[in-house]
């Protein structure tokens, strides 16, 4: 199948864009994040593609990368969750905050997306919070250590789980609180108090 398109970018519409290739115009169905991330018309572009194939219909969806794609493939294992209500998900969160709210149980975000009721994004949460790749995205801790702060110490968990339901408390969601956290330098070294103030100063 089509694992990627390389050519020129025709067009940009809410839901879609245009690439053409070898004098092809591919009609492709992608979301906000992706659109607002693509250069200017008529500049070379490379869209990562999933395909599906019906009986009477051939769709092509569209990512910046690998990992998004993969995150799109995950969230369509879901039952109840197809191509179109995958990439309303993706639409409504962006794939930071999509991991985020798995990974918090935050399945409220998630129901917010257009056409995706609490039992559904219930099933995501529960299906896929132990089946993330967490590459490409804030969460990845590939090339440091994940299981000692900046003095060498081993990692506090209940002091990071104390700092989101503080933040909580607070009013945060769940799943910003998480995202908050885990993208402060050295977070797994630090204390529930400094966390919290930390992880105000990049929510506000």
């Amino acid at each position: 199948m089509i694992s990627y398109i390389v050519g020129t970018l025709e067009e940009i519409s809410t839901d879609h864009i245009v690439v053409e290739n070898n004098g092809i115009g591919y009609e492709i169905l992608t979301y906000s994040y992706v659109i607002g991330k693509l250069p200017r018309l008529h500049s070379e572009v490379k869209i990562v593609t999933y395909v599906e194939v019906k009986e009477d219909d051939i769709r092509l969806f569209g990512f910046l990368s690998n990992q998004e794609k993969n995150l799109f493939k995950k969230l369509i294992t879901v039952s109840g969750v197809g191509p179109k209500s995958g990439l309303s998900i993706l639409d409504e969160l962006g794939p930071d905050n999509l991991v985020a709210a798995i990974m918090a149980h935050d399945y409220k975000s998630i129901s917010k997306a257009n056409g995706v009721g609490t039992k559904t994004a219930q099933k995501v949460v529960l299906e896929l919070s132990d089946k993330l790749d967490l590459e490409g995205t804030i969460f990845d801790t590939s090339g440091v250590s994940g299981t000692s702060g900046s003095d060498g110490s081993v990692s506090n968990s209940a002091e990071i789980e104390n700092a989101i339901e503080g933040l909580e408390a607070l009013g945060v969601s769940r799943s910003d609180a998480l995202k908050a956290v885990r993208s402060i330098e050295g977070y797994e070294g630090l204390e529930a108090g400094e966390l919290i103030n930390a992880a105000l100063k990049k929510l506000y």
